[in-house]
C-alpha cells in the first residue's frame, strides 16, 4: 500500500519516499514505455468534437475507457460529467482526492477535430492541448495505477467534466461539488489542463461575463439621422471601459472580444450586442469593476437617447451575465502546494505558482484544497484552429502528476491511521 508517513519535513520526505517505492517506479517507467499507446489515447479523445455543451459523444467514450482499465464505479451525472471510482485501502473510506481534466473544447459544432501529426512528431488540431492532453493523463494515470498494482489508502474520483470554458461557467464541476453525489465528500481536487511541467496553479482567477444587447428602431442613415443608434451606444460603452484605471496589482483585467450589429454601412442598425470580460486576482476589484462596467453600459445608453430625437422610442438595453466564476486561493504553505512544488523540483523542474480561472476555482471558492496542473508537453496557438501539442516532455508531467495524487492519498489518509498513543497502526 502506497502511504508515506508524515514528518516535519512533510511533502519533501513524501515526495522521496515514493520516487524510492518499487512500485511506484514501475508506474513511472509505463509512462515512457508506453508513450506511444498514450498518444493513441490522446488522439482518439482529441478526434471526438465536444463543443460547448455538446460533450456527451466524448464523455460517454471517456466512460468506456474507465471501465476497461479496471473501475468499476463508472456514471454519467445529471450535469455530464464522467466519474469513477477507484477506492482505496482504509475500511472508513478515506479522504477522496478528485483528478480531474475537462472534456469540452472552445470550438463549435461542425470543427474539423481530425489530428494531424507533422515531422517533427508534433499533434495539430483544435483542443488537442486543450485539454485533450488532460484527459490522455487521466486515463495514463488510471493505466499506470493498475498495471503497477498501486494502493492507496484514500480513494481517487477520476471526473472529465463538462463546461469549463466560456459560457460552460464551470457547470461541470460546480455540479459535483454543490449537487451531484460527490458534494460535501471530496476532500482535495487536481486538476490537469493543458500543458507544462512547472506550473502550479493555486490561486482562482475570479471572473464575471456580460453580454450586452441593444435594440432600437433603426433606420436609414440619412433620412432618419437622430435615431438612437445601438452601435453608437455600444462605441460609448467601450470607452468608458477602456478608460478604466485597472490596478497592476492585484492583477485585474478587462476585455471586449465581440461585438456585432447591424447590416451596411448606410443603416442605422436596429440592434447591435457585445460580450465583455472582467477578471481580477481579487473579490474586491472585480467588483469594483463589475460594478464600474454595469454603470458605464447604462450611462452610455442614456447619453445616446438624450442626444438624438426620440421620436421612434428609446433603446432598450438587455444586460445579461453569462459568466460568474468565483476567486479564492490555496494558501502556498497548504500541504497539496507544496506535495507539488516538492515533486515539480524532484523532477528537475522549477515550480512556478500561478493565477489562473480553471475547474479548480470552484472548490477553491468552497475551502477544498485544490491546483490546476499541466499535464506535461508543450503546446501553441490554443484556442485556435492550428493548436499544436508536442508529447516529448510528456512523461514528467505524468510523473509530477503520480507523484502529487499518491502524496495527497496517502499522506491525508494518514492522519486517520495513528492509534491514542500517536503511533501510525500496523498496516503490514
Amino acid at each position: 500500500m502506497v502511504s508515506p508517513t508524515p514528518t516535519p519535513s512533510g511533502p519533501s520526505r513524501t515526495v522521496r519516499e515514493l520516487l524510492a517505492s518499487p512500485e511506484v517506479q514501475r508506474a513511472c517507467s509505463f509512462f515512457t514505455t508506453h508513450a506511444d499507446e498514450i498518444t493513441r489515447d490522446h488522439i482518439a479523445l482529441c478526434s471526438i468534437p465536444a463543443p460547448p455543451f455538446g460533450e456527451i459523444e466524448r464523455a460517454r467514450f471517456f466512460e468506456e475507457k474507465l471501465r476497461l482499465h479496471g473501475l468499476s464505479e463508472v456514471s454519467l451525472d445529471a450535469e455530464g460529467n464522467c466519474l469513477g471510482l477507484r477506492r482505496g485501502e482504509d475500511a472508513r473510506g478515506g479522504p477522496i482526492v478528485a483528478a480531474s481534466a475537462h472534456l469540452d473544447t472552445v470550438f463549435p459544432r461542425g470543427t474539423n477535430c481530425a489530428v494531424r501529426a507533422d515531422a517533427q512528431g508534433r499533434l495539430h488540431a483544435p483542443g488537442i492541448a486543450d485539454d485533450s492532453s488532460g484527459l490522455a493523463a487521466l486515463l495514463a494515470l488510471l493505466k499506470a495505477l493498475e498495471m503497477a498494482h498501486i494502493k492507496t489508502v484514500g480513494s481517487i474520483l477520476f471526473a472529465a467534466t463538462v463546461g469549463e470554458e466560456g459560457e460552460g461557467n464551470l457547470r461541470g464541476v460546480r455540479h459535483i461539488f454543490t449537487r451531484g453525489d460527490w458534494a460535501g465528500k471530496i476532500d482535495s481536487f487536481v486538476s490537469f489542463d493543458g500543458p507544462g511541467v512547472e506550473r502550479i496553479t493555486h490561486i482562482a482567477l475570479g471572473s464575471r461575463r456580460y453580454r450586452v444587447r441593444l435594440t432600437g428602431a433603426g433606420g436609414h442613415s440619412w433620412g432618419d439621422f437622430g435615431v438612437p443608434n445601438p452601435v453608437h451606444a455600444l462605441g460609448r460603452a467601450i470607452a468608458r471601459l477602456a478608460a478604466y484605471p485597472a490596478p497592476r496589482q492585484p492583477r485585474t483585467t478587462f476585455n471586449v472580444g465581440r461585438v456585432a450589429g447591424g447590416t451596411g454601412a448606410n443603416v442605422i442598425a436596429q440592434e447591435a450586442s457585445m460580450d465583455v470580460d472582467l477578471r481580477s486576482q481579487s473579490t474586491a476589484e472585480l467588483q469594483r469593476l463589475d460594478a464600474f462596467f454595469r454603470r458605464a453600459v447604462r450611462e452610455a445608453v442614456d447619453d445616446e437617447n438624450n442626444a438624438r430625437a426620440l421620436q421612434t422610442g428609446p433603446l432598450t438595453l438587455e444586460l445579461k451575465l453569462i459568466g460568474d466564476r468565483p476567486s479564492g486561493e490555496t494558501p502556498p504553505h497548504a500541504t497539496l502546494v507544496r506535495l507539488a512544488e516538492e515533486a515539480t523540483r524532484a523532477l528537475g523542474h522549477r515550480p512556478v505558482l500561478d493565477c489562473s480561472s480553471t475547474d479548480s476555482n470552484v472548490p477553491i471558492s468552497l475551502g477544498v484544497p485544490a491546483i490546476t496542473l499541466g499535464a506535461g508537453g508543450d503546446s501553441g496557438n490554443s484556442h485556435t484552429l492550428d493548436e499544436w501539442y508536442d508529447p516529448a516532455r510528456r512523461a514528467t508531467g505524468l510523473k509530477r502528476a503520480l507523484l502529487v495524487l499518491l502524496g495527497a492519498a496517502g499522506m491525508e489518509a494518514r492522519e486517520l491511521l495513528k492509534d491514542e498513543g500517536g503511533r501510525m497502526k500496523d498496516e503490514s
